[in-house]
């Protein structure tokens, strides 16, 4: 499955959901690496199978073994620190903040890639998994590395789209499981 099959599936009401997607595939702003990583790794927090093998089918031929490698890790280092540091960040008790997470996160140190390439990835699946924590921390070493706003407003971008088109998808197949329960009662 491609990208062109994934918007195809997306029903006519969310046809912003398809220009969103054509655009952003050949968006300007990022290199291909950052752009077909964005995408996958966000795709991987999306949790949608759809969404998925599109994306990856779409995205991942244009990296290297190694990149796609650190694609991975990043959705996967990163689904374990958002909800770590969500919630240090919003428990009441201010004793949470400080302590050490005692969490092994070595891939962020050595992500076999360019560094802010893998803090870019990591920015947009904290976006997906809304942590406010991961997404100011990995937002500065991001613009500390030479990262424009309009780079970083772009992968959100693309995790903003990737989520919807995931739910969206997730949402046709519920309400479809539903009606056909309700017509059949």
């Amino acid at each position: 499955m491609s990208i062109e099959a994934l918007k195809e599936r997306l029903p006519e009401y969310a046809k912003d959901l398809k220009l969103n997607l054509s655009t952003l595939a050949a968006e300007p702003s990022l290199n291909e690496q950052q752009r077909a990583g964005t995408f996958i790794a966000c795709a991987l927090a999306s949790r949608n199978e759809a969404t998925t093998k599109a994306l990856c089918a779409e995205f991942a031929p244009k990296l290297s073994p190694e990149a796609l490698t650190a694609v991975r890790a990043a959705a996967a280092i990163m689904g374990m620190n958002n909800i770590y540091y969500r919630f240090a960040h919003l428990a009441s008790a201010p004793d949470y903040k400080t302590m050490p997470a005692k969490l092994r996160m070595n891939v962020i140190g050595k992500p076999g890639v360019d560094k802010a390439d893998f803090e870019l990835w990591c920015l947009a699946v904290s976006a997906i998994n809304g942590c406010g924590a991961c997404i100011d921390s990995h937002e500065k070493v991001l613009r500390s590395a030479g990262m424009t706003a309009e780079q970083v407003q772009a992968a959100v971008r693309i995790a903003a789209v990737v989520h919807a088109v995931a739910a969206t998808l997730d949402g046709e197949a519920h309400s479809a499981e539903f009606a056909a329960v309700t017509l059949t009662a």
